[in-house]
């Protein structure tokens, strides 16, 4: 279902759009053969949530995120009840309905909301559960995880303990914007994902842009590589660089000079400091 070997990991998600260097594909494989959560870090915008989508898209497997972010909590990320359905059973029970009945009744299947991480845990369907920059969230929520990524399991005190029918391929990444916790490392296998030398990346613009030539994706990477010498505050990723790519071809030009560098700039750097200091560091015109 998964993969047969690092090379047929790699094969197959290039087939996909992602080409995968040598240790992101064998991390992967190993994840799904051995059935252990893979935690992949690195900047942003390298490949990380694209990796997950592109095993999905390999395998045919269905993708559930779980998007993390401050102030995440179990009902966002396990469960809910559906608390107004439940009222509407309370008010239309009898007078004859005892409170046990009514209340055993109330906390069944019926009035379940599940979310992500428990979908992902009940689905009997080859399934990747993405958990998102799991960085961003509090560090109680890791808390929340670890029941998840140690056993594959779900309690709830209501219904009892959920067991995965049949275990997801689980990918957390992280910008590494704070230190996760050494008892979800631990559970994991290890990726870091880092920007791609020069040829890689101008081999992913080439594929992921129709119509691109090689001069003016190498022109394009080059470009995007000196950018990312600068201290910015937000380097441009892969994706800027595919954009604009994109961009250019869209405009119908077929080299990247000077003037069409000070015209798509904003393509690639979203800060106007940024902007700046690379017109200036590059002399990209006058002042």
């Amino acid at each position: 279902m998964w993969f047969d070997s690092p090379a047929g990991a790699s094969s197959r998600l290039a087939d996909v759009g992602y080409l995968a260097d040598p240790a992101t594909s064998t991390t992967t494989y190993l994840a799904a053969a051995l059935e252990k959560p893979l935690l992949v870090e690195g900047p942003a915008g390298v490949g990380k949530t694209e990796l997950a989508k592109a095993i999905a898209r390999a395998t045919g497997a269905e993708l559930i995120r779980l998007q993390c972010y401050e102030g995440l909590d179990e009902a966002r990320a396990l469960y809910e009840w559906n608390y107004k359905l439940q009222l509407l059973r309370i008010q239309s029970g009898g007078s004859d309905d005892s409170w046990e009945s009514t209340r055993d009744d109330i906390f069944s299947e019926e009035f379940l909301l599940t979310r992500p991480l428990l979908t992902a845990i009940r689905r009997d369907e080859p399934t990747v559960l993405l958990i998102d920059e799991v960085d961003k969230t509090d560090v109680e929520v890791e808390g929340l995880l670890l029941e998840v990524l140690s056993d594959f399991q779900v309690t709830i005190p209501e219904l009892g303990t959920i067991a995965a029918v049949r275990r997801p391929l689980v990918v957390l990444t992280s910008n590494a914007t704070r230190e996760l916790s050494e008892a979800v490392r631990r559970r994991c296998l290890y990726l870091h994902i880092d920007y791609p030398d020069a040829d890689r990346e101008r081999d992913i613009v080439v594929g992921q842009v129709e119509g691109v030539e090689d001069r003016l994706a190498g022109q394009v990477v080059d470009a995007v590589h000196r950018l990312r010498d600068l201290e910015l505050k937000k380097q441009p990723s892969i994706a800027e660089s595919v954009d604009w790519a994109r961009t250019l071809i869209a405009l119908g030009i077929d080299s990247l000079d000077e003037q069409a560098i000070e015209q798509t700039l904003g393509v690639v750097l979203k800060h106007a400091s940024d902007q700046d200091k690379a017109i200036r560091e590059l002399r990209l015109r006058a002042k």
